[in-house]
């Protein structure tokens, strides 16, 4: 069956961000790159489109987008998001979602918000397999004593986004 994701690639003070979405308008998958394939493999099987379309526009994500990076930090909290995986992770992507953009957590009181309190390794997966970057907001994770962690579009991008939402 052919599946085919739009996609749009915007500028932004990080780089380019690209964000893949279905045909119902939910984000699929999104990051700072132009990489628009690079992203399509992130996407869970179940979900990944075997074809990708560029726009130049994909509405309500985009403004989201752009919004956001120019200091509407909640501007991103109502767009959709179309993830697939076991129960926990689904579970742990949606309290990300909930997490206050300026009050970051660690990743222990993220497992324990998860309900797994003694689960921070599963904690840290749910962030590093999260292919909805910045809508699913795992930069807001960072370790004990304030060290950012891991993220998959680089430190220096998770500490813009973590100042920027501080000073918002």
């Amino acid at each position: 069956m052919t599946r085919t994701a739009d996609y749009t690639t915007l500028t932004t003070p990080i780089g380019p961000f690209t964000a893949l979405a279905d045909s119902d308008g939910a984000v699929l998958a999104s990051g700072w790159t132009a990489d628009a394939e690079n992203l399509r493999t992130l996407v869970h099987p179940r979900l990944r489109p075997t074809d990708l379309r560029e726009r130049p526009d994909l509405g309500a994500i985009g403004d989201a987008v752009t919004a956001y990076h120019r200091g509407e930090v909640t501007a991103i909290d109502d767009i959709p998001v179309a993830q697939h995986s076991g129960e926990f992770l689904l579970h742990a992507w949606t309290i990300l979602r909930k997490i206050p953009a300026g009050d970051p957590v660690t990743y222990t009181e993220f497992a324990a918000v998860a309900g797994c309190p003694a689960a921070t390794r599963a904690a840290a997966n749910a962030c590093a397999r999260n292919a909805a970057a910045l809508f699913v907001p795992c930069h807001r994770v960072i370790r004990i004593g304030g060290a950012l962690g891991g993220f998959r579009w680089g430190l220096p991008a998770k500490q813009w986004l973590l100042a920027h939402e501080h000073r918002a």
